[in-house]
């Protein structure tokens, strides 16, 4: 049974990142220290400029202090083109060797109009093993 984690946003130069993570129960194996995580992104352009996603770039810091960066193109094998009013959403995952863990980044993405780039901030959140808040 998946748990989902409250919200978190962000809004960066009209551009809003909403973030919801969920604990995937059936594929993680505590015994074995192995806890997957699903999140979702919605990326809002509340902007009144057409904004295309380029790169993606996420500081992944686990339970034990370990970090690591994930970089590159676009997000899922896309980059979308988000017009004014418009939204894009996916669902990717992370996995930790411990039940708990923490999340945060930015995007590049280029207003179509004139080409300029955007650093639009993914806000901070915790994924978290459901049994460790009761």
């Amino acid at each position: 049974m998946p748990m989902t984690s409250d919200l978190s946003s962000k809004v960066t130069e009209g551009i809003r990142v909403n973030v919801r993570c969920t604990y995937v129960h059936d594929e993680s194996s505590p015994r074995h220290h192995y806890f997957l995580f699903a999140y979702k992104i919605s990326i809002i352009n509340e902007s009144p400029f057409p904004v295309q996603l380029l790169r993606r770039c996420w500081h992944i810091t686990d339970g034990y202090g370990q970090k690591r960066e994930v970089k590159g193109k676009g997000v899922i094998g896309k980059q979308p083109h988000i017009p004014p009013g418009q939204s894009h959403e996916y669902v990717s995952g992370v996995d930790f060797t411990g039940p708990i863990g923490r999340m945060q980044g930015h995007y590049i993405m280029k207003r179509t109009t004139d080409n300029s780039l955007l650093k639009v901030e993914i806000p901070p959140f915790v994924l978290c093993y459901p049994f460790l808040n009761n």
